[in-house]
C-alpha cells in the first residue's frame, strides 16, 4: 500500500531554516508528481509546492524564494528546504501523492516558529 512518511519539523526562531523529509513507498517514485501542503491552527490546508516528475517545480506565493522542493528518485523520497521561517509558516506540513486518482497523506510533521 501507499506510505507516505514525514520527518524533520520542529520549532524554529523567526528567519531560521528546517528541511522536511517525505519518505514514500508502495508506488513509483520516479513518475509521480509530489506535493508540500501546510495547515495551520483554524485554517484550510494549502498547497506549497510541487515537483513533477521531470523535475519541474511550482510554488504558493508565499513561500517563492524561501523554500525549495527537490526529489532524490533513488532514495524515493522528497524534501522541502525553507529558510527565512515566518511567524506565519507555523503548520503542520504533509507530504501528498495522487495516485489513479486516489490521494495519499503523510501523516504530517509541525513546524513552529517562534521567538
Amino acid at each position: 500500500q501507499v506510505q507516505l512518511v514525514e520527518s524533520g519539523g520542529g520549532l524554529v526562531q523567526p528567519g531560521g531554516s528546517l528541511r522536511l523529509s517525505c519518505a514514500a513507498s508502495g508506488i513509483i517514485f520516479r513518475i509521480n508528481t509530489m506535493y508540500w501542503y501546510r495547515q495551520a491552527p483554524g485554517k484550510q490546508r494549502e498547497l506549497v509546492a510541487a515537483i513533477f516528475s521531470g523535475g519541474y517545480t511550482n510554488y504558493a506565493d508565499s513561500v517563492k524564494g524561501r523554500f525549495t522542493i527537490s526529489r532524490d528518485n533513488a532514495k524515493n523520497t522528497v524534501y522541502l528546504q525553507m529558510s527565512g521561517l515566518k511567524l506565519e509558516d507555523t503548520a503542520v506540513y504533509f507530504c501528498n501523492v495522487r495516485v489513479r486518482g486516489v490521494e495519499y497523506w503523510g501523516q504530517g510533521t509541525q513546524v513552529t516558529v517562534s521567538s
